[in-house]
């Protein structure tokens, strides 16, 4: 088993039945690692390494998944879609499943359990880490047009944040897929929404859902006080006059966690003297647009704007 788990690592923590069989690994062996947990079978002769699989999240569950897949086939195909967006190292806020997206060679998509083949766009396949993926536009198109603005505008950010992210090659990539009237707007409220300012998953999504609201925000802001010294650096301004800050799992807990909140209150009250309403948002406001849009407007009634 150790050649077997070296030569799986050796290929990004994924192995298949035909690389197995050559380090003399048969199928009962492969029962036998799977019985053990060296090994997590994701699909039909695709195989992880079992602690790579125990310690990673779903964005890593999925690229894992998708390594795992490409290399069972034998025919030319490219991860796109969610799992392009996962070996690009990009994050992901739609339903992560077991569900392996790829382009091939078909004239239209075909679905088979947990893999869907899509037919190729015109744009050629790049490589990343070994594993062929359609380019980052094409993929970041691919998931807005499919599953909404809330997932491509994260991934957008993201990518421009990095520099990783052409906006005309974006734009070509949705000008291909776009086939509908709905589908060219959406496609262009993507590129008008995407910045690069934004540092996070959460900052993107609670811009977003306050420019649904009517509320344009302005990303990471420097504020200073009437002495040009430097205050803060905010998630978002609006208006001018509110901040809204997004509050991922950060733990007050222990002596750090006491002197965080500490300096986090000194901060939000230096702000306020300086007559900034400040209102914190956190993952269950985001998933309750709801109580989002009321957290929001009782700030701005607050700020009197």
């Amino acid at each position: 088993m150790d050649r077997l788990l070296a030569l799986a690592r050796a290929r990004g923590g994924v192995v298949t039945s035909g690389l197995a069989a050559r380090v003399g690994v048969d199928e009962h062996g492969l029962v036998a690692a799977r019985r053990s947990g060296l090994l997590v079978r994701v699909r039909r002769d695709a195989y992880v390494v079992g602690a790579l699989w125990a310690a990673a999240g779903p964005e890593e569950r999925l690229a894992l998944r998708t390594r795992a897949v490409l290399l069972s086939r034998r025919d030319p195909v490219a991860a796109s879609h969610e799992a392009a967006l996962a070996l690009h190292g990009l994050p992901l806020v739609s339903p992560l499943g077991s569900t392996v997206d790829v382009v091939a060679d078909v004239l239209r998509t075909r679905r088979g359990g947990s893999l869907h083949l899509h037919p190729r766009g015109p744009e050629p396949d790049v490589v990343v880490d070994g594993v062929r993926v359609v380019p980052l536009p094409v993929a970041i198109a691919q998931v807005a047009l499919r599953s909404g603005l809330r997932p491509g505008v994260v991934a957008l950010d993201a990518a421009l944040a990095r520099g990783s992210c052409d906006l005309d090659a974006l734009r070509a990539a949705l000008a291909h897929r776009a086939v509908t009237a709905a589908a060219v707007r959406r496609g262009e409220e993507l590129v008008t929404l995407g910045d690069a300012q934004a540092e996070s998953p959460g900052e993107s999504l609670t811009r977003l859902l306050l420019h649904d609201l009517g509320y344009p925000a302005r990303s990471q802001v420097v504020v200073h006080d009437e002495e040009g010294r430097f205050v803060a650096r905010v998630d978002l301004l609006v208006h001018g006059r509110v901040v809204v800050e997004f509050d991922g799992a950060v733990k007050y807990e222990g002596a750090d966690g006491r002197a965080a909140l500490v300096a986090e209150k000194r901060r939000e009250d230096r702000l306020r003297a300086l007559g900034y309403t400040v209102v914190r948002v956190t993952w269950a406001d985001l998933h309750d647009p709801a109580r989002f849009a009321r957290l929001v407007r009782r700030a701005f009634a607050a700020a009197g704007v």
